[in-house]
């Protein structure tokens, strides 16, 4: 019998912390190089979801099922997005098609099974809480948090003493855990999905890849995440100033809706772009075989 191969590891670049700004401003530079083709990706996405949201109003009964559905075709959508902002970096045009190729590539498995440490995450630290805090204690809680709602809704002011004897110090602890985790699965996605996609890496590699990546480039990632943080503030912001005085000629129903849509048409290809040009410096975003090689630099 031969011994199992190893695996060799990725090797993780150290980028500095400015590293963040730079990728959020790839995302909005691959948005200005194509932003009619890419916003309409992203309309299509929001359509789709919209199509799905209705149905659940129709049918109530499926109300779960499509929001499970619509859970699942998260990863896929934004691996689509992925490989629309490369297709732009390479000099080629942005396509509709381009939402289905991680499909026809034969990724979506791979893709599905990023979703896992999240629900992985939520089993355990559901867990967790009533490990920590016991379901006496949470039903109290809950008990609680009822009467301080009835409380606010009479225009009364809550009694201070409701929440005297409750596990106050556990309920925190809980709660930095639940911050801890999240940040370790986001990591383990951020730069899993470009992996998949254009180096062909195993699902496993591809999260253990990205979250090594992100950990090492802590700083790089703090600035990213406060700065899209802004961005996304401020693009809300602005088209929600828009969407007001449109609301006063189409109606407040319409002018939210297409509030709803211009963001999601800004911030979609934002975030995917970054992305990719986060796993370019962090990993070296060698594509894979066959591919064209990408460009050594994004233009910002």
């Amino acid at each position: 019998l031969h011994p199992p191969q190893r695996i060799p590891m990725s090797t993780i670049n150290k980028v500095p912390a400015s590293a963040g700004a730079e990728w959020l401003l790839a995302g909005f530079a691959l948005l200005k190089r194509a932003p009619v083709p890419l916003a309409t990706l992203s309309v299509l996405w929001g359509l789709l979801s919209m199509g799905v949201m209705l149905v659940a109003v129709t049918l109530p009964a499926m109300t779960l099922a499509m929001q499970f559905l619509l859970v699942l075709a998260g990863p896929l959508f934004f691996a689509g997005m992925l490989w629309a902002v490369r297709e732009v970096d390479e000099g080629r045009p942005a396509t509709p098609s381009n939402l289905l190729q991680p499909v026809r590539d034969g990724h979506a498995p791979a893709l599905l099974a990023t979703l896992l440490p999240q629900l992985l995450a939520a089993l355990v630290m559901g867990a967790l809480l009533f490990v920590m805090v016991g379901t006496e204690q949470l039903q109290r809680l809950a008990d609680v948090y009822q009467q301080m709602q009835a409380v606010a809704a009479a225009g009364g002011q809550p009694d201070p003493s409701l929440v005297e004897g409750l596990p106050a110090g556990r309920l925190l602890l809980w709660l930095l855990l639940v911050a801890v985790v999240f940040v370790a699965v986001k990591w383990m996605t951020f730069i899993a999905s470009p992996q998949i996609l254009f180096s062909n890496t195993h699902v496993v590699h591809a999260m253990r890849n990205s979250l090594r990546a992100c950990a090492h480039n802590w700083t790089a990632m703090l600035v990213f995440y406060l700065l899209a943080g802004i961005a996304i503030f401020a693009v809300g912001m602005g088209s929600l100033l828009v969407a007001s005085l449109l609301a006063l000629v189409l109606g407040p129903a319409l002018a939210m809706g297409l509030w709803q849509f211009v963001l999601m048409a800004v911030v979609m290809p934002v975030l995917a772009g970054a992305a990719y040009a986060a796993w370019r410096q962090m990993l070296g975003g060698s594509p894979a075989a066959g591919a064209s090689a990408a460009p050594t630099r994004i233009e910002v």
